[in-house]
C-alpha cells in the first residue's frame, strides 16, 4: 500500500519563509511566504511545498492540478500487471509441461497474467488437432488459479488472467 503525503499549497503553507523555486526553474532563494504567493497568482499558478524541511520548506510554482494529473498517472504504471510468455511445441514432454504449468500457477497468484502460445514448424502443421488439446489441457489445469481471458485455437494463442 502506498502512503500518499499530502502536498501543502497556496494558502495552506503556515511557514513564514520557504526557499523558492519559481515557475522557469530558477532558484529565487529565501523568500517570505506571502510574496511568494503574490507571485504565483500573478502568473495563475500554484505555489507548492516540494521538500519539508526542518527550518524552512521548498517550494515551488507550478499547476498543481498538472502535478496531481502527472503522479496519478505514474502511479497507474508502475502498477501494471505484466505479462509472462510461454511457448510450447505440440509434442511437449511431460515433465516440460508439469514446469510450465508449475510456474504459470507461480505467476496468477503473484498477479501477473500468462501467455501460452503453441508454435507448429513444417510437418507439424497437420496435427493442429493434437495443439488444440493441448490448449484446452492447459486450460483445466489453470482453472484454479486463473481464467480464460482469451482463446484462439486458430493462432494457438491462449491468455491467462488471475483468478
Amino acid at each position: 500500500m502506498i502512503v500518499v503525503q499530502k502536498q501543502l499549497i497556496n494558502s495552506q503553507i503556515k511557514s513564514p519563509q520557504v526557499f523558492l523555486i519559481d515557475h522557469e526553474n530558477n532558484n529565487r532563494g529565501l523568500v517570505d511566504t506571502r510574496e511568494a504567493l503574490e507571485l504565483a497568482q500573478s502568473v495563475d499558478l500554484d505555489l507548492v511545498i516540494v521538500s519539508q524541511d526542518k527550518d524552512t520548506p521548498v517550494a515551488k510554482i507550478l499547476n498543481y492540478g498538472k502535478l496531481q494529473y502527472q503522479k496519478k498517472k505514474r502511479q497507474s504504471q508502475s502498477a501494471r500487471p505484466t505479462v509472462k510468455e510461454v511457448r510450447f511445441r505440440p509434442n511437449v514432454g511431460t515433465a516440460d509441461y508439469n514446469l510450465r504449468i508449475t510456474q504459470a500457477t507461480q505467476w496468477l497468484s503473484k498477479g501477473d497474467s500468462v501467455k501460452f502460445a503453441i508454435r507448429l514448424r513444417g510437418r507439424e502443421h497437420q496435427y493442429r488437432d493434437q495443439a488444440g488439446k493441448l490448449l484446452d489441457r492447459i486450460v483445466n489445469d489453470l482453472t484454479s488459479v486463473g481464467k480464460v481471458q482469451s482463446l484462439d485455437k486458430r493462432s494457438l494463442i491462449l491468455q491467462v488472467i488471475p483468478a
